[in-house]
């Protein structure tokens, strides 16, 4: 299906990866002072960034607003199947129309714009014009200089996990790129976050006392576990007793745990919209099983199970390896890793960080320009991982169907996780 308003974007403003790109804002606040400042007449504005599991926490959090009668607006990225994935205005996705009309509108006021600007932009405009009662707010890469930034006052600044990822254009250590995703923090806004590596963490810290800007950390001030089969998140005046997440994995739980812990402080939400809110939340391509389609029959057929997930980051395969684990300990079964990643990511250390959960890795390619499947392979080799390579995702998995009762997981790439997903329906 053509990705009209996709193509629309691309007509005006070109493609949208842009990394190593000299970062300035100027051009958007100029844009969007001339389409009257929507970014100041918003909803109150939960700004996320981080490098893993913004768009799972903003998921909860959107389930539990909603759950709470809410209405939320939310931009995301990346999406799986259409640009307009990315926008959800008032708890729907963007109409094709709207959103085009809406580019069109910016491009005649600021033709020089980046994409991602123009996206950000656009969601500005379409949330200006729709009520609604939150914003959920996602940085595309880093966050001082990113497009989000624009927003003056938020209600809350919010860090999921700070790893290496996009060091082109951020730098080559956790420190400088923490200190780029810390540019979301304002004075005396209050700052949430979720498990981080110390050196990250340290530099959030520290952004965070210069500007005065409360802190709630993960195992300071809030803490998030399982007991009991339960789900438990507790703050210094607030405990909360939920179910499990139906979102896979246990960085889950500290997804789920980040997102209660925000909406405890900003919000006044009842527990048992916390529990519907947590238990509902649904992010696709995150640690999905699929269990009824065309595209898992021939695993399911031989009494196996597949996985899909969009990672594509060392601390991304660092949780889906974690996952897969625990899934050994329960069921111990030959693990397949279907891996197709672009060109431009670290497939070193995505393999290293994955390579000691599975028994095989099938490197395959993508519709994109990618890793070559013979480099995924050597890469493996050096492991000491078994791995070959398959013509397409479709090969890859006629291959791993020759196993009785694998464990599929399809990862590296969300071009990859959509092709599956696609598949499967």
């Amino acid at each position: 299906m053509t990705d009209v308003a996709l193509e629309t974007f691309e007509r005006l403003f070109g493609p949208e990866f842009g990394h190593g790109k000299a970062f300035d804002l100027d051009k958007l606040r100029a844009a969007l002072r001339a389409l009257d400042d929507p970014q100041r007449k918003l909803p109150p504005v939960i700004h996320v960034a981080g490098t893993n599991g913004k768009g799972s926490t903003i998921a909860f959090m959107r389930a539990i607003a909603e759950a709470a009668g809410l209405k939320v607006h939310a931009f995301t990225k990346p999406h799986l199947f259409a640009l307009r994935e990315r926008f959800v205005v008032a708890g729907v996705e963007a109409d094709d129309d709207a959103l085009i009309a809406a580019t069109e509108r910016i491009h005649a006021v600021a033709p020089t714009l980046t994409q991602f600007d123009a996206q950000v932009a656009a969601a500005f405009r379409l949330f200006n014009d729709t009520p609604a009662d939150l914003v959920l707010l996602e940085t595309g890469m880093g966050g001082r200089d990113d497009s989000t930034n624009v927003i003056e006052a938020p209600v809350a600044t919010v860090f999921t996990p700070i790893s290496l990822d996009h060091q082109d254009a951020l730098g080559a250590g956790i420190t400088e790129i923490a200190a780029h995703k810390a540019g979301i923090i304002k004075r005396s806004v209050p700052v949430f976050v979720g498990r981080q590596p110390e050196a990250a963490r340290t530099v959030v810290e520290a952004e965070a006392e210069r500007l005065n800007a409360p802190l709630y950390r993960l195992g300071v001030e809030w803490d998030a576990y399982v007991n009991a089969g339960r789900l438990v998140v507790q703050t210094e005046m607030r405990a909360l007793d939920l179910p499990l997440p139906a979102l896979h994995g246990a960085h889950q739980i500290d997804n789920a745990g980040l997102a209660c812990a925000t909406l405890m402080h900003v919000l006044d939400i009842s527990d048992d919209a916390f529990a519907v809110g947590v238990q509902s939340a649904r992010w696709p391509g995150r640690m999905q099983p699929l269990t009824r389609g065309a595209f898992s029959a021939p695993i399911r057929a031989v009494g196996g199970e597949l996985w899909v997930d969009g990672g594509h980051n060392a601390d991304g395969a660092s949780a889906l390896a974690r996952a897969l684990r625990k899934m050994d300990d329960k069921r111990p079964v030959h693990t397949i890793a279907i891996i197709g990643m672009r060109a431009r990511k670290d497939a070193d250390a995505f393999v290293g960080a994955l390579a000691g959960a599975v028994d095989e890795i099938i490197a395959v390619p993508l519709s994109e320009a990618h890793v070559a499947p013979g480099m995924l392979v050597a890469i493996a080799d050096a492991m000491g991982v078994a791995a070959r390579a398959a013509p397409s995702l479709a090969a890859a998995m006629q291959n791993a169907a020759q196993l009785p009762a694998p464990r599929v997981l399809v990862c590296g790439s969300f071009l990859l996780a959509a092709e599956a997903l696609a598949a499967e329906s």
